[in-house]
């Protein structure tokens, strides 16, 4: 073990915060941060922060956990700067935390830098793996994996969702602390504004990473562009089956081009080099090349499979466990049927 990493690991006290979600359970990045905890040795102790914190506390009574630290109150069930770094530096210090894991959602991402520098602390964001000897980070894209010590105390360590099986325990009676913090905050929260189910194309949850490249709205076998058609086969997949939407850089940039564009597209749905890198079970590629920078991005999803007309594309290179050479709009549409008459 490099000493570096923890000094003596007896003397941690790791320290995991999460929030609360609307119902006052944990997400999945939240018991995912915990069962990441346990690869490092020391005692643990659980920071709850939101509206109501007993029964996430109570969801994870098993976990192992010395004690529950709590900051409750309906100011903190709501992301805000002002209020989530003041709970999380109240628990920390309370706490006496070494090392701090927080999961790196948006709620997360947004304040840990911070909260680092009122500890007086290092943080490292966008974490892959936490072992006794350190922390895992990809750089350049997911090109190249570094493996990371730091000796700096407190050390704040925020881990990508998806990275680490997510905690299981026994729920039960927990017995909690409050920790007194005095917040000031300029910003309201007046309600939240969110699209409706059908809507959402991105689901970081789904078991299926749905991808769609510039072939949708490209010339077909006819010679002409069916962009409505592919835009309807797409959202009719994407509804039946709950997967999540992703697209190649060439489709999101193709507006610029002076073609018509998919309307529920933009660059959030990228996937890629310049985009984002996701992690889900299964993934299916629709009519895109297979080209590097487009598939570096999907570096951790575990079975790939392809539909292109065209057998020599990328997909076709060992980047593919299944490649479909057939027609994506026929074979898409169905699917939607097969999947609808269940």
């Amino acid at each position: 073990m490099d000493p570096a990493i923890t000094g003596d690991t007896n003397m941690e006290t790791i320290l995991v915060l999460a929030h609360t979600e609307a119902d006052g359970s944990l997400a999945k990045p939240a018991l995912e941060a915990i069962a990441a905890s346990r690869n490092i040795t020391g005692t643990l102790i659980v920071g709850l922060i939101g509206a109501d914190t007993q029964k996430a506390a109570n969801q994870i009574a098993g976990c192992g956990a010395a004690k529950f630290l709590t900051v409750t109150g309906p100011e903190f069930s709501q992301p805000r700067y002002a209020t989530d770094a003041a709970a999380a530096e109240a628990i920390a210090k309370a706490a006496a935390a070494t090392i701090i894991i927080v999961p790196h959602t948006s709620r997360w991402g947004r304040v840990a830098a911070g909260v680092a520098a009122r500890l007086s602390g290092r943080a490292d964001t966008h974490v892959t793996g936490i072992s006794a000897t350190g922390i895992t980070r990809w750089y350049y894209r997911q090109r190249m994996e570094a493996q990371m010590t730091r000796t700096q105390r407190p050390w704040l360590i925020a881990i990508d969702p998806g990275c680490t099986v997510p905690l299981e325990c026994a729920a039960g009676t927990a017995t909690t602390t409050p920790v007194a913090v005095t917040v000031s905050s300029r910003t309201q929260v007046t309600g939240i504004k969110a699209p409706e189910a059908r809507q959402q194309t991105i689901r970081p949850d789904a078991k299926l990473l749905f991808v769609a490249g510039a072939g949708w709205t490209k010339k077909q076998a006819d010679g002409a562009t069916h962009v409505p058609e592919a835009a309807e086969i797409i959202l009719g997949f994407l509804n039946a089956s709950k997967s999540s939407l992703g697209s190649s850089k060439s489709l999101v940039d193709i507006s610029g081009e002076g073609q018509a564009v998919l309307p529920f597209m933009s660059h959030l749905n990228q996937i890629g080099q310049t985009g984002s890198t996701p992690r889900h079970a299964k993934g299916l590629s629709t009519c895109c090349h297979g080209e590097e920078p487009h598939t570096v991005g999907w570096r951790f999803v575990n079975e790939r499979r392809a539909i292109s007309l065209d057998p020599n594309c990328g997909w076709a290179r060992g980047k593919a466990d299944v490649l479909y050479v057939a027609d994506a709009f026929a074979v898409m549409r169905k699917v939607t049927a097969l999947l609808a008459a269940k």
